[in-house]
């Protein structure tokens, strides 16, 4: 299978194309840069020019390939709602390719406003209307008539170098000089190793199941507590609890995300696709994350 990826050259893209790749496709990678199209080419995969923004480029890619697997996002927190935008406008391009030919598309989504607070999230609920989040992948994607889409919703994906949001609260800490968390530290991010995540994409283009929800989680939920203790720990930073309405002075853009329960199961992901997550945990790629750093 011929597989186009947006976000090929990116902290997850590039695993996925690696994986692909080992298990015999062929992959066709977005680059912005000539840096991008060396690195693309160098783990053997083929190059388009392009970017999320040039929608043409996007159209070509989709047109060549019997897949696509929408992992690009503009990553401008400063200007969050724009990004939104350009992805909700990729995946309408990438769709109007698709419709109507049984290829599969993947876009990628998060784990927040699915369950209430104290739940553990499934793939078969929905985002609720009335979640204030701008970024709106899964749902442009799934209601695109005639295309044979999936969603793939991310944890906090991990290594001893990046992990996810984490990373710029560790920025964060340092700052302020301090590891808050809200409350008592109780509400939940799930997580999972970016090897994992990277072969749980190629087994869902390789199943391509129409309107599926994938989660793809290892650990159900790290508590916000032991991730800040952790930090704390290892940076030789206090630790403490502030109050929900602090999150924002002290967390910044992050404030929302520092008070969310996100806990989630991949119970049904598990069994549809027969993944086994089997990267160490995210508190154990935090040691060495700080240990590096030191």
């Amino acid at each position: 299978m011929r597989v186009f990826v947006t976000g090929a050259t990116g902290f997850i893209g590039t695993p996925v194309v690696k994986d692909l790749i080992a298990a015999g496709h062929q992959v066709l990678g977005v680059a912005r840069s000539d840096e991008g199209a060396n690195a693309i080419s160098a783990i053997g995969a083929e190059v388009l020019r392009g970017s999320l923004e040039d929608l043409d480029s996007l159209r070509k890619g989709a047109s060549a390939s019997d897949a696509v697997i929408h992992l690009g996002f503009v990553h401008d927190w400063s200007n969050f709602a724009k990004s939104c935008e350009i992805d909700r406008r990729a995946i309408e391009a990438l769709g109007s390719v698709l419709a109507g030919s049984d290829r599969p598309l993947i876009v990628t989504g998060g784990l927040a406003g699915l369950a209430a607070p104290g739940q553990i999230a499934t793939e078969d609920q929905t985002i609720s209307p009335d979640f204030p989040f701008p970024r709106v992948s899964e749902q442009t994607a799934l209601s695109l008539k005639g295309v044979r889409a999936s969603a793939m919703r991310l944890p906090q994906v991990h290594d001893p170098v990046r992990q996810g949001l984490i990373t710029p609260l560790i920025a964060v800490y340092r700052e302020k000089g301090a590891c808050a968390y809200l409350g008592d530290g109780q509400n939940r991010w799930p997580a999972a190793h970016v090897l994992d995540v990277a072969r749980l994409y190629r087994l869902a283009i390789e199943k391509a199941e129409p309107n599926a929800r994938y989660h793809a989680v290892a650990e159900e939920g790290v508590s916000m507590r032991d991730i800040a203790e952790t930090i704390g720990r290892r940076l030789n930073l206090p630790v403490k609890s502030i109050a929900p309405q602090e999150a924002q002075a002290f967390f910044g853009w992050l404030g929302t995300f520092a008070a969310y329960d996100m806990a989630a199961s991949s119970e049904q992901t598990r069994r549809k696709l027969g993944w086994q997550p089997t990267g160490p945990g995210l508190i154990a790629d935090l040691e060495q994350l700080i240990d590096s750093a030191q």
